[in-house]
């Protein structure tokens, strides 16, 4: 199944290294956005930005053999998506009146939207490769922890039910129902734990697995419905970012060129 991602942690430890470069010039006077260090750094964030909105749709619709997993490339997209607008930020030069202005808080609306596009595409179960997980496949997978927690001495029908959740409020708030759910068994392995420590992690381990893939087999329809609504408002949002940008980049052009 999906294995764990470390791409926003790649990120973040890209900007940090980015303000490292940047606090030390910003210390000297902020970079002018006309400058060459403040032309650089836009430069740069659009060219990423770009690659996020190009990218990841070409390999999406890419026939036959292909270069990477799909799930590699959604992972450069999240990480380009993020540091593209941060390097357009620092270009700004902390000025947000006129185009660029609008420019910004268009940008920050498209991060904030891919954001939540990831956590709703999470929530739909995917290979490592990053295809969908058949429902059958999600019953399989209870099918088989039930068999090991019956190895265990505990039948499945023994297991505390989780409480019932469905809708937007089992793909938003999963990791809440996740919580409460370890908190109403957490009575029973801790009863356990006092006795054999070993056995009462491995049960943890099992029904939490349990747990995910239940709450997945709930959710699948949703979160397919928004991941579907989800698509059809960011896309227009990136259109829309790119169309603005572009008439920036002609303006500040224009400006450079003809008028000085």
């Amino acid at each position: 199944m999906r294995q764990r991602t470390y791409e926003l942690w790649y990120a973040l430890a890209a900007m940090i290294g980015i303000a490292l470069v940047y606090v030390p010039v910003a210390v000297q006077g902020v970079p002018r956005a006309s400058g060459v260090f403040g032309h650089g750094l836009g430069i740069i964030g659009f060219l990423l930005m770009l690659s996020t909105e190009t990218l990841y749709s070409i390999r999406k619709r890419t026939r036959g053999k292909a270069i990477g997993r799909l799930s590699t490339w959604l992972q450069i997209h999240i990480f380009t998506g993020i540091i593209g607008p941060f390097l357009v930020l620092l270009h700004s030069s902390w000025k947000f009146n006129g185009l660029a202005g609008v420019l910004m808080l268009m940008t920050a609306v498209i991060v904030i939207s891919g954001f939540i596009g990831r956590y709703i595409y999470t929530a739909v179960p995917r290979t490592v490769d990053g295809a969908e997980v058949a429902l059958r496949d999600l019953e399989g997978q209870i099918a088989q922890i039930d068999a090991r927690l019956q190895a265990l001495g505990l039948a499945a029908r023994s297991i505390p039910a989780a409480p019932p959740v469905g809708g937007v409020g089992a793909v938003l708030g999963r990791w809440l129902h996740r919580w409460r759910y370890r908190r109403q068994i957490g009575a029973t392995l801790k009863t356990l734990a006092a006795a054999d420590p070993t056995s009462a992690r491995q049960l943890r381990r099992l029904l939490d697995e349990r747990f995910r893939w239940q709450r997945q087999i709930d959710s699948l329809a949703t979160a397919r419905r928004l991941l579907a609504v989800w698509h059809t408002i960011h896309i227009p949002i990136g259109v829309a970012l790119f169309t603005v940008a572009g008439i920036h980049i002609v303006e500040t052009l224009y400006y450079a060129t003809f008028i000085k």
